[in-house]
């Protein structure tokens, strides 16, 4: 106790000589100015406000409630920025609630809770965003999320340079025609098939050849057709024109059969591949398995190495962020109705003679009993009867209902009746704070689309017989009628959010952000609901763990109504009291704050050159 009131002397001494050091600067009252301007002078209120508000952080922190009384603290520092107790022993408390975080994170993450972890470890950035220990924690945390890089393209087969193997013996040929004919006769009559690149030209040949064998034969009529061949398989040859791009392109085929695990769920990603491996390396020959996977490569040997090298390098596993979303919205509403009616509305009745005798005491029946015994009016004339009722039960109930002062006599007995006095004195206030805290992973490339709300239904359309029968009475007096089901369309209520990231290789995230709030705003058209519709459309660039605000809203309605006598209502202040004023404030916030957290980069090339993306 000693230490703390010595503390507190020391901070006050370097309070006093602090002011006393400061230069003279126009004053500014520290609750309507900026938090440490150069000066400050607090109200006698705010003084009062600081304390107390100290006071109670004082006792919260004595019962281990940091919470409450970093809040009471930070009060108190707003109130009387200039105070150095007050700022010194509020950053004392945010740091002990920043270390309580991060410990409370560490023993979570050790105990391989990362969803707790994550929670403690934002808790503690929010309450100090610059703190490196708490932010590289964080992206541990986030890291042990991340899965394991999954292989990339294997080899699944192999052969090396193709070898044709043709069936044996020897054959003889006396053709005369077209070139293609012919090779095509040589290489079947071994039980080879061949394949004709579109490079082969036709002309009219003369071949004889007595006793030879597939590859004797081959030769000679590639020579006479101007051509050469290539092996494709063990019974399947290419035969293109002879020319140094062809050769270039065919001469020692392999084949090599690739697996690609991660792209066996995608056709359009596998599909993406197989153009790559056309485009890039010019292969012709690919035989493709999109549904496990699999690419069989024919090309050249250099082709095929550099394929395979292009193949092993692509990192399979697609980059993933993890996109810490925050929905703040908060809502103020205040009505205030005060002031004094006083009476504006007078009306002048004539009082008739029957309803001052109902008033002496008379029944009523017992007077149009006398009226009809003496003539006045017959039995007969139920009109007239009803009327004479109506009349006098009407104007008992409207007009003696309320205050009446009475003038005149006979035929002009006059009644003006008063309107009512009232005060009003009223407050309703009320308060809405909401948060939608969404966390999504997307990959990069590809949309992610998350909606948090209900589905609110709408009827289109209902059934009702316009004409009526005995079979549907009947229906309907025996209970087994039953009604057709109406038409109904559901409408998306809440948040509906969609991001399509992409990661660029200086730790960048680029994102496009579709965002809708969507509501029901009470009213309706011809019973069918309003619903009102906030929408954000762009793209926006972030940093690795960035936070940035993506959008906002502030929407301020003031109404005010003033009902009064004329005169008495137009003179200022007296209004304020000899009138009925009616003011009403509406204050929303809204505010998206997005954080984008890297979970997996790509792998390969330094500038993630090698990624393919498709547009479809």
């Amino acid at each position: 106790m000693a230490s703390l009131r010595l503390l507190l002397a020391v901070l006050g001494i370097s309070t006093a000589l602090f002011a006393a050091d400061e230069p003279a600067t126009p004053p500014v009252l520290c609750a309507e100015g900026i938090p440490g301007a150069a000066a400050c002078i607090a109200t006698k209120h705010d003084r009062k406000d600081a304390k107390e508000a100290f006071e109670r952080g004082v006792k919260l922190e004595k019962n281990h409630r940091l919470e409450e009384a970093f809040a009471n603290f930070e009060r108190a520092s707003q109130l009387l920025p200039r105070d150095v107790q007050y700022v010194t022993v509020k950053e004392m408390v945010r740091q002990q609630l920043v270390f309580d975080h991060i410990q409370r994170g560490n023993a979570a993450l050790t105990k391989g809770n990362q969803v707790a972890a994550l929670g403690e470890f934002r808790a503690a950035l929010q309450l100090d965003p610059q703190n490196e220990f708490a932010n590289q924690r964080l992206k541990d945390a986030l890291g042990e999320w991340a899965p394991q890089v999954k292989q990339g393209a294997q080899i699944v087969e192999d052969s090396g340079e193709l070898h044709v193997s043709p069936r044996p013996g020897l054959q003889s040929f006396h053709f005369r025609g077209d070139s293609k004919t012919l090779l095509t006769q040589v290489a079947n009559a071994y039980g080879i098939s061949p394949t004709l690149d579109d490079s082969l030209v036709s002309r009219r040949v003369y071949f004889n050849v007595e006793n030879v064998d597939f590859f004797t034969a081959m030769n000679l009529a590639c020579r006479v057709t101007k051509s050469f061949w290539s092996s494709l398989e063990k019974q399947q040859i290419l035969i293109a024109a002879d020319s140094p791009e062809n050769h270039r392109l065919f001469d020692r085929m392999t084949m090599r059969s690739f697996y690609l695990p991660d792209y066996s769920s995608s056709s359009a990603e596998f599909n993406d591949v197989v153009n790559s491996l056309r485009t890039l390396f010019e292969v012709r020959y690919i035989g493709t398995q999109p549904g496990s996977g699999k690419i069989v490569i024919r090309a050249p040997q250099a082709i095929v190495e550099a394929a395979t090298q292009y193949l092993e390098s692509l990192d399979t596993a697609r980059p993933e962020v993890l996109l810490d979303i925050q929905v703040y919205q908060i809502s103020h509403k205040l009505t205030r109705d005060f002031g004094l009616h006083i009476p504006n509305n007078f009306t002048l009745v004539n009082i008739p003679a029957g309803a001052l005798a109902a008033l002496g005491g008379q029944n009523i029946q017992d007077l149009i009993n006398q009226l009809i015994s003496s003539g006045g009016i017959n039995q007969s004339n139920s009109t007239a009867i009803s009327a004479l009722i109506a009349q006098l039960t009407g104007q008992q109930n409207s007009v003696f209902s309320q205050p009446l002062a009475t003038f005149g006599g006979g035929l002009t007995f006059m009644g003006l009746s008063l309107d009512h006095l009232s005060a009003t004195l009223q407050l309703n206030e009320s308060a809405v704070k909401a948060l939608e805290h969404v966390t999504m992973r997307a990959a990069q490339g590809k949309e992610s689309t998350f909606h948090i709300g209900s589905r609110y239904p709408i009827i289109n359309a209902t059934f009702a017989p316009i004409f009526n029968s005995p079979a549907i009475s009947q229906a309907l007096q025996n209970n087994s009628f039953i009604s057709p089901v109406p038409s109904v369309s559901y409408e998306d209520i809440g948040l509906s959010l969609k991001v399509k990231p992409s990661i660029h290789g200086d730790a960048d995230v680029g994102m496009g952000i579709d965002m809708q709030f969507r509501s029901l705003s009470g009213n309706n058209v011809n019973g069918i609901p309003v619903i009102s519709n906030r929408e954000y459309i762009g793209a926006i660039g972030l940093k690795n763990g960035e936070r940035a605000v993506v959008a906002g809203e502030i929407d301020h309605t003031e109404k005010r109504s003033l009902s009064g006598i004329p005169g008495l209502g137009n003179v200022a202040g007296l209004n304020k009291v000899m009138a009925e004023n009616s003011t009403e404030n509406d204050e929303d916030e809204l505010l998206v704050v997005i954080t984008p957290h890297i979970l997996r980069e790509t792998k390969g090339a330094p500038n993630n050159e090698i990624w393919i993306t498709s547009n479809r």
